[in-house]
């Protein structure tokens, strides 16, 4: 974390040197990634300050606290627009790399500290037993302790007085209950922070279970989020989890084990009113917390919509590209920037001359879309023309490729398919693209494509612009690399007579399909079997003799048949089926499906 930490430095003095004014979105995030950055010294100080032993014992716990906050520079370096920046080359790769480490990051602790941890508790739990008292192996406890740092009389002097402040600070929580240490608990019985068996099981909002007391704590420490998947927690309760609760204490009935749970009981009659309190005021914090970022992002998003609506064309260009990178993460800003009556402008912008703005602006619009509600508003604000306008004819290949995927995500709702499949421009406008663009504007033609093909009305309108030679073309043509793509669309069109027709007349898809089968992806396989089914049905003997003679395919339709997903064992089998009824007919019958 310090390593990191550190390598936000050159950015900070960049800034700090330069004498431009910083864009409104860079301050929100700065605002994000001084906040981070007071509580990693905070917990860094933490660290260091504490007890060594005390440290072990938490080990998860910290481990967590120190992964939410490298998830949260991750999401304050999300809305930060480095282009906008006056920034040295060397010092914008830097902060680049930093973004892709901190998105990659996942929760670790040292195997090696685990075990540690879990000796030096079974040894104190040891001590505490009666006949095992005064039985230590003093060697194993003094390579722990040197391994974590206490290696002289002076450290072992300093590190009881720290347990002895830890110890006063634990007073009446029950942090440390030695206890609960008795060899080869169940994982599903360890609370996830602390590894320890849970008195008090209790599931959060993401679903995950921790012991009462430990999640509680994480939550009072000014956490929000799941310790286990990162994810923020959409509410602060805790509900009980009855079921397990149930089995831990029949675990330990069988196997002599004290919850002393009376301790647990009398804490919380005692404390309940001090403990209250402080939730309470962690709540209130909280709420402020986020109440200030909404309140800022609210501010921002009203500010860049005042330039689009009044601005030149440089203040247009420059508001609709701070609005895109504040519109690229957070479900809370996309509704707060549609709120702040953003999506008319946008739809606007659409159509201006410069390439820039128009970019700006359909990328804003794609992220827009993917908040649900705004997918409506954006439908009645009459995006959907200037949106195909774009893909048709943008000014730039980015420009065209996030129409593409714009379209895509709008189409999700039922009623918007009906809606873009009416448009006379929109489909054949896919189906340029599916044939004219990059790669990756190929992979947002052809899935925008499938979703559209959903809808049965919409199926006769991709086949009758040509779609379908383009998609047999694009199986052949590895540099596109959207094979699985193309071959899920051809599936849709196989279901109406139209586009059965149009792919009965391509010779060279049979054999394709029959490659697939042996060297496809596993969806890829999926939809080539849906295919030749489809296509012996029609062409009978004639279409399954390719299959057949490849000796290859057959193996490959069995391992499916076997350990394909539900549908496409029922699919293979059907092949099988079909092909072994036709197998009789040729010259050669080799007994391949015996």
């Amino acid at each position: 974390m310090i390593r990191r930490t550190k390598l936000l430095c050159s950015l900070f003095e960049e800034i700090q040197d330069t004498n431009g004014s910083i864009p409104p979105s860079s301050i929100l995030c700065l605002t994000e990634l001084f906040c981070v950055i007071r509580r990693v010294k905070a917990l860094i100080q933490e660290c260091k300050d504490g007890s060594c032993v005390w440290g072990l014992i938490q080990t998860q716990f910290v481990s967590n606290q120190f992964y939410v906050l490298v998830k949260e520079m991750g999401r304050a370096l999300d809305i930060l627009p480095l282009s906008l920046l006056d920034l040295s080359a060397d010092t914008r790769e830097q902060v680049e790399l930093l973004h892709k480490q901190v998105k990659r990051v996942d929760s670790y602790v040292d195997p090696r500290e685990r075990q540690r941890r879990e000796v030096l508790l079974q040894i104190m739990a040891s001590e505490k037993n009666s006949k095992n008292k005064g039985f230590i192996d003093f060697g194993i406890v003094k390579e722990i302790l040197s391994c974590i740092g206490l290696r002289n009389p002076f450290d072992y002097e300093e590190e009881i007085l720290k347990l002895e402040l830890e110890a006063k600070k634990q007073a009446g929580t029950g942090g440390l209950i030695v206890s609960s240490v008795v060899p080869n608990i169940p994982d599903e019985f360890r609370c996830p922070i602390t590894l320890d068996l849970m008195r008090d099981p209790v599931i959060v909002a993401s679903g995950h279970t921790y012991d009462r007391h430990s999640i509680a704590r994480w939550i009072n420490s000014g956490h929000y989020t799941c310790p286990k998947s990162g994810q923020k927690l959409l509410h602060m309760a805790l509900i009980p989890n009855y079921a397990l609760k149930s089995l831990i204490h029949q675990w330990c009935q069988d196997n002599n084990v004290s919850l002393n749970e009376d301790k647990a009981s009398s804490f919380s009659d005692s404390e309940s009113g001090n403990s209250k309190g402080k939730q309470s005021e962690n709540a209130v914090d909280h709420i402020s917390a986020t109440k200030a970022v909404a309140d800022a992002v609210k501010m921002t998003a009203e500010f860049l919509v005042g330039k689009l609506a009044t601005g030149s064309v440089e203040i247009q260009r420059q508001a609709a590209y701070e609005l895109r990178l504040l519109v690229k993460t957070g479900m809370d800003n996309r509704r707060m920037i549609a709120e702040a009556g953003a999506i008319p402008f946008l739809v606007t912008l659409l159509c201006s001359h410069d390439p820039r703005i128009q970019e700006n602006a359909v990328t804003a619009m794609l992220n827009l879309s993917l908040y649900q509600n705004n997918k409506i508003l954006i439908m009645a604000a009459g995006a959907i023309n200037n949106i195909v306008d774009v893909l048709q004819s943008g000014k730039t290949m980015e420009s065209r490729e996030n129409a593409a995927a714009a379209i895509f995500s709008l189409s999700i709702i039922d009623e918007c398919k009906v809606t873009i499949g009416a448009r006379p421009r929109a489909i054949p406008a896919l189906v340029g693209l599916l044939r004219d663009g990059s790669p990756a504007g190929k992979r947002d033609a052809a899935t925008a494509l499938f979703n559209l093909a959903v809808y049965n009305a919409n199926k006769i309108s991709v086949v009758v612009t040509g779609a379908v030679p383009v998609l047999i073309d694009l199986l052949m043509d590895g540099k596109a690399g959207i094979t699985d793509d193309a071959l899920a669309v051809l599936a849709l069109l196989l279901a109406c007579s139209q586009g059965l027709e149009e792919i009965r007349k391509s010779r060279v898809l049979v054999p394709l399909l029959t490659d697939l089968l042996r060297f496809g992806s596993y969806k890829g396989k999926e939809n080539s079997i849906t295919l030749l089914l489809g296509l012996c049905k029609d062409g009978g003997e004639e279409v399954a003799r390719c299959p057949l003679i490849n000796p290859r395919s057959v193996p490959s339709l069995r391992s499916l048949a076997a350990e394909g997903s539900p549908k496409a064992r029922r699919k293979a089998d059907a092949l099988l089926r079909l092909l072994s009824r036709c197998c009789s007919q040729f010259h050669n019958p080799v007994g391949l499906l015996v």
